[in-house]
């Protein structure tokens, strides 16, 4: 079965075999008990508290140390359980930047006060962070980011604006990179990172309704806030080299590609156990991707593991993940006619109108395609 495809390319290790029945065990019993049910947005619906339930279980800040709350796991068994959740459709959104990036990102760039204050909540489940890094009139230039941090007394204060600020609404904290210093020679230069609480006063909150109508992104503006010197991530002027471990962790993961899992298994299942020659070839040629996105993905938390950072690998698994992810309802769509009528049901329906609606946002979010294949063009010396 499709669902099954995961116990392929790890080795038949017992140990991670036992780890992927045990998480598919406890969401069948969740299911089954009302715990979370498949929603048109899958893994990207917030639930705190199915959040804390995978804390409880030991399931977030699985690779986090002990001493900091976390269960002093790999790599390879986070990859494991992680995918599991993607694949079966549950809630994940409400912790996932925290555990995906931000927890590792303050392990190697944090002081011990951050760790502290931060980790146990994080490996807890109960910890809700957002991204600010786009800006209204960038695009996708980074680079060009105009919110300023200027010394104060202990702290900084920051004004500016960031835009499709996804959970902003809900977060406890931000990830936020301003910039500190202008370097017209270097435009890479000068830009910090910090830890923002988003009660902080001068925060201002504006949401942003998608296509769906829903309320998911959000305008941010910062007038005079004050973040203390503690709140600083690594060294000031410094945020560039500190991001580029940050989105290693953002774009090697299998949410890349899976969010739309449930909705490929859906679409199988509706075609029957005797589709046709079209249907087949086509189905075929996704699974295929599915199977070589899934080992690639597998192989890159073996580099984090190792300790590497998979700066271009990870680029590449992003951009075409997505690229699948984005092909996906296409794909179901044209073949809707060849589905039996008495399965296609509203929650399929649904799922399908979501997914052609996010669809092109697939290809923008977590690094727009032309900033990947920049990256992937420069290591290959081709710029």
């Amino acid at each position: 079965m499709l669902r099954d495809f995961h116990l392929n390319g790890e080795n038949a290790d017992p140990a991670i075999l036992a780890l992927r029945e045990e998480v598919r065990e406890f969401l069948a019993d969740e299911k089954s008990r009302g715990g979370f049910a498949i929603g048109p947005g899958l893994w990207l619906r917030a639930d705190p508290e199915f959040s804390a339930k995978l804390g409880d279980r030991g399931w977030v800040g699985i690779t986090l140390p002990r001493e900091y709350g976390g269960h002093g796991q790999s790599a390879l068994r986070r990859y494991v359980v992680t995918e599991e959740l993607l694949a079966s459709g549950a809630p994940l959104r409400y912790h996932w930047v925290a555990d995906r990036q931000i927890g590792p990102n303050l392990l190697r760039f944090g002081t011990e006060f951050q760790k502290q204050q931060l980790l146990p909540r994080i490996a807890a489940g109960k910890c809700c962070f957002c991204v600010g890094m786009s800006e209204p009139n960038s695009g996708s230039d980074l680079a060009s980011m105009r919110t300023r941090a200027t010394r104060g007394d202990n702290g900084w204060i920051i004004n500016g604006r960031k835009i499709w600020t996804s959970n902003g609404h809900r977060a406890h904290y931000m990830n936020l990179l301003a910039r500190t210093s202008s370097d017209k020679e270097d435009r890479r230069g000068g830009v910090s990172q910090f830890i923002l609480d988003m009660k902080s006063p001068g925060v201002n909150i504006r949401p942003i309704l998608n296509m769906m109508g829903e309320h998911d992104f959000n305008e941010v503006e910062f007038q005079d806030v004050f973040i203390p010197d503690e709140w600083v991530i690594g060294e000031i002027g410094n945020a560039w080299n500190q991001l580029s471990t940050d989105l290693a962790y953002e774009r090697s993961g299998s949410d890349r590609w899976l969010g739309s899992h449930e909705l490929l298994t859906g679409a199988i299942d509706r075609l029957g156990p005797t589709p046709s020659s079209t249907a087949v070839r086509a189905i075929g040629a996704k699974v295929a991707e599915l199977f070589t996105l899934h080992r690639m993905s597998f192989a890159l938390s073996a580099m984090l593991e190792r300790g590497e950072t998979p700066v271009v690998e990870a680029a590449i698994a992003k951009d075409l993940g997505t690229h699948f992810e984005k092909g996906t309802p296409d794909l179901v769509e044209l073949l809707v006619d060849e589905m039996r009528p008495d399965q296609f049901d509203e929650e399929f329906a649904a799922m399908l109108r979501y997914s052609r609606r996010n669809a092109p946002t697939m290809t923008v979010k977590g690094g727009a395609r032309e900033i990947l294949r920049g990256i992937i063009a420069r290591d290959l010396g081709l710029r």
